[in-house]
């Protein structure tokens, strides 16, 4: 099976360099950088990364990371789709264990366990919680490096074009499609949000917009929130 790499950019100067080179070195068929509008110099270090390796490609889309994904899944070839940050390194063997989990054919989907890159006190906790809190639900976040088959994808529609919790969408949905894999094998995210405004302030404002959308609140609004408070 083919897999394709899908990672949305915008104003990621300072790690995807560092994710496409790790990633490349994974074996991926097709690595996809969907840019949403960068004006620092992420366009530059992506295009280079592109002379140098035929399987990247760099495409360009609408701001916002649902409608940056959905571009990325149009430029592919892939019949498997796996969604990355670009500040998020996935473990060595993650091609070996996706095409692993997807030789079920039940399988429609799934995503990786996740771990900070700065060790501390704060991100054990928090990345226990957050994987415990999926394989509980059955629903995973961006941060978790998410793969799908594409033939559900675009039964799917792709990922709901929401300015916030596309990824909690997307996953509620995927799920009713069919199970999906919890993958125990972690993905290496970087710790800088949760520090730029502080664990427990981040943690509480995580629950509250989790909480206010599954209250019905629309995701419109989730986002004039979260801009309001931060």
């Amino acid at each position: 099976m083919m897999i394709s790499v899908i990672i949305p950019t915008l104003n990621e100067s300072s790690t995807i360099a560092r994710t496409l080179t790790r990633t490349v070195a994974l074996g991926f068929d097709e690595i996809i950088v969907s840019d949403g509008g960068s004006t620092d110099t992420t366009l530059q270090m992506v295009q280079a990364c592109c002379a140098r390796v035929p399987t990247v490609r760099l495409v360009t889309a609408p701001t916002g990371r649902a409608r940056q994904l959905n571009e990325g899944v149009k430029a592919c070839r892939s019949d498997i789709l796996l969604f990355l940050h670009a500040d998020t390194e996935l473990p060595p063997h993650a091609k070996t264990v996706i095409e692993s989990a997807l030789k079920n054919p039940q399988i429609v989907g799934g995503r990786f366990d996740v771990r900070f890159d700065r060790p501390s006190r704060w991100g054990a906790v928090i990345s226990w919680f957050m994987n415990r809190r999926s394989r509980l639900s059955g629903i995973a976040t961006g941060d978790q490096a998410i793969f799908v088959r594409r033939q559900v994808f675009e039964q799917m529609g792709g990922f709901p074009d929401i300015p916030l919790m596309e990824d909690i969408e997307f996953s509620r949905r995927l799920k009713r499609r069919g199970p999906t894999a919890a993958l125990p094998d972690c993905v290496t995210t970087s710790f800088r949000r949760w520090e730029q405004n502080g664990p427990l302030r981040t943690i509480l404002l995580m629950w509250t917009l989790r909480f206010l959308y599954w209250l019905g609140v629309s995701p419109a609004r989730l986002k004039h929130f979260y801009g309001a408070i931060r």
